[in-house]
């Protein structure tokens, strides 16, 4: 397993990360990602240790809490091998202190995640959402006051726009507050928005990204092909109107050419699609989630070998698209890029 540095953090995570949305199974959207018990759950946590993931990613609200509880289950006796990251924000009950990033809500947050977990530190905390409601400085303080009480390591956010996070990074270099370390995004194939603001802000401010669903909220995983319909089993029947929107077209222009790359090199769709996104810059940990063992045997062997270059040209050309004002100017117009050197060459 390759281990990189978190951002510009002294903390170095695994390249692909075990996400434990899997576990637990409560509510329509958990209950179709899966329901891994702590007995399945111990054995899947026991092949990611054995591979050299030793990142579990979970949050409050994955099965109403059970995921993170079924995860301290699974990590029991071996609490020290293992980096426990996990997220709160989001509601997780009507009350007014049940949502949110008030400092209120973050030291609950925090003291019930460890009473979960089975743990007294958690290594990677991150804000689910960013809270319109409550302002940076509050909330930067409450976590900076729980990394220097010991109950967190590092901190991060998720889902945050840039100027979102920028703004909070202001505030902690202000008053000498933790910077966050880690931005857990949505980046894939067929998601590349990421690329546009989040990752030149990630290079310059050292943020780290921690990439969600990067299979394309099941999209990836080599059972959609053009022409076809959704296969009985397929996730997307249940979950679709809760993940990212992707257009149809540019979904089967990029399947096509992970078909392609699998037949030249032997590997599953899904570990070309992953080894894709090991290449990109500020990106620092994939997350991987299994309903089973055998879906994470497979996941696990995007590592451990690369595409070449012209086979990344390929799939970087089906899944580009046009970047919004005010980026695309710095795709398409020579004076614009000389200023601003993109990270990821336009495909031509």
């Amino acid at each position: 397993m390759e281990y990189r540095r978190l951002g510009a953090s002294g903390l170095h995570v695994p390249a692909l990360s075990f996400g434990a949305g899997t576990f637990g199974g409560r509510g329509p959207l958990f209950s179709a990602w899966g329901d891994a018990d702590a007995g399945q759950a111990r054995r899947m946590v026991d092949m990611a240790l054995d591979a050299g993931v030793t990142m579990f990613d979970s949050a409050d609200v994955y099965s109403d809490g059970e995921s993170e509880r079924v995860l301290g289950q699974a990590l029991k006796g071996r609490r020290g091998r293992a980096l426990i990251s996990t997220k709160a924000g989001l509601p997780t009950g009507e009350g007014p202190h049940d949502a949110g990033t008030g400092r209120a809500r973050l030291i609950t947050a925090v003291e019930d995640a460890l009473e979960r977990l089975g743990t007294d530190y958690i290594d990677l905390f991150q804000l689910h959402a960013f809270d319109a409601g409550t302002p940076v400085e509050e909330t930067v303080a409450a976590l900076d006051g729980l990394v220097k009480a010991g109950k967190l390591r590092y901190i991060g956010v998720s889902n945050f726009a840039g100027w979102q996070l920028m703004k909070s990074l202001a505030a902690a270099d202000a008053h000498g507050w933790t910077r966050y370390a880690a931005h857990q995004v949505y980046y894939s194939l067929v998601g590349r928005d990421y690329e546009w603001e989040l990752m030149p802000l990630g290079h310059d401010q050292g943020v780290g990204a921690v990439v969600w669903s990067p299979l394309g909220w099941g999209r990836l995983t080599g059972k959609i092909r053009r022409g076809r319909p959704l296969p009985a089993g397929s996730r997307l029947h249940e979950t679709a109107q809760w993940g990212p929107p992707v257009d149809d077209g540019l979904l089967y222009d990029v399947v096509d050419v992970l078909d392609q790359l699998s037949e030249e090199t032997g590997k599953t769709v899904p570990q070309i699609a992953l080894n894709w996104l090991l290449r990109r810059p500020t990106v620092a940990s994939v997350i991987i989630g299994a309903r089973d063992e055998r879906q994470l045997q497979d996941n696990l062997g995007a590592i451990g070998w690369e595409l070449t270059a012209e086979q990344v040209a390929r799939l970087d050309k089906a899944g580009a698209r046009t970047a919004p004002y005010p980026y695309y100017p710095y795709e398409v117009q020579e004076g614009f890029a000389r200023l601003n050197p993109p990270l990821v060459p336009a495909a031509e």
